[in-house]
């Protein structure tokens, strides 16, 4: 159930801990060139980190092309980078590496039309790593974005919801008990979302269209005050970018 997985994880997800890239991110966000050097600088040994994991070698600056892609999405992490979004910039960095690298490889795949699975390498201590070896890390750091950005993506709209007065510990109370009342709240909550008036009520008041709503559904006044906070939060969902959350209603 979509209440119970936003409450099992939301814990602290509006929380951030200070980094040491704070105060050169903000060097970079009002133009100063030396700063996004010196993050680069800094943090050279993460890419060779992350780049190691990802291939089971070790990577070497000026030989290795691994590096220069590492490289270029450091400094795409640079730009993207955003503080408000709920997470510190080594993990984000890490996660824009990860990601770049498993497109090069999948690139450099497809170019030479040979399968992932016939590409062999070393790890540190010399023993071959094979291609099924490599598929399955690439695997599970996919895994590892896709919790990332789910996670995010969990502050994200937590940080959406408290701008209409919600919390996710309010959905509890507000969530319709049996699941017809439940189909219902989500039919209403799909109607406010593909009705161009019903939706812009919604994101300019901040507030469900309630009269609107009244001449247009079944169920009471009564009820939809009782559901409004649920309404709201499902309409959100599917009107905004929550793509993994939206998988968790029917709709």
């Amino acid at each position: 159930m979509l209440l119970t997985f936003l409450l099992s994880l939301s814990d602290g997800t509006g929380q951030r801990d200070p980094s040491p890239a704070e105060e050169l991110l903000g060097r970079v966000r009002a133009g100063d060139a030396t700063a996004r050097e010196e993050l680069i600088r800094a943090y050279t040994p993460l890419v060779l980190r992350v780049g190691s994991q990802v291939t089971g070698r070790y990577l070497v600056v000026g030989r290795d092309e691994e590096v220069s892609v590492g490289l270029i999405a450091l400094n795409e992490a640079i730009d993207k980078f955003d503080p408000e979004k709920g997470t510190a910039f080594v993990p984000f960095a890490e996660m824009v590496i990860r990601r770049r690298l498993v497109d090069f490889y999948r690139r450099s795949a497809s170019r030479a039309e040979v399968p992932l699975s016939e590409f062999t390498t070393e790890d540190d201590a010399g023993n071959p790593l094979d291609g099924l070896e490599i598929q399955e890390a690439m695997a599970a750091h996919e895994r590892q974005l896709e919790a990332e950005e789910r996670r995010q993506e969990i502050a994200r709209y937590a940080r959406r919801l408290a701008e209409f007065g919600i919390r996710f510990s309010d959905l509890v109370e507000a969530s319709p008990k049996h699941e017809d009342a439940r189909e219902r709240a989500i039919a209403i909550a799909r109607m406010v979302a593909e009705d161009p008036a019903l939706a812009g009520h919604l994101l300019s008041r901040r507030e469900l269209p309630l009269k609107q709503l009244e001449r247009r559904v079944t169920v009471s006044r009564k009820t939809l005050e009782r559901q409004r906070k649920y309404i709201i939060a499902v309409a959100l969902l599917l009107l905004e970018d929550f793509v993994y959350l939206r998988s968790y209603i029917a709709v």
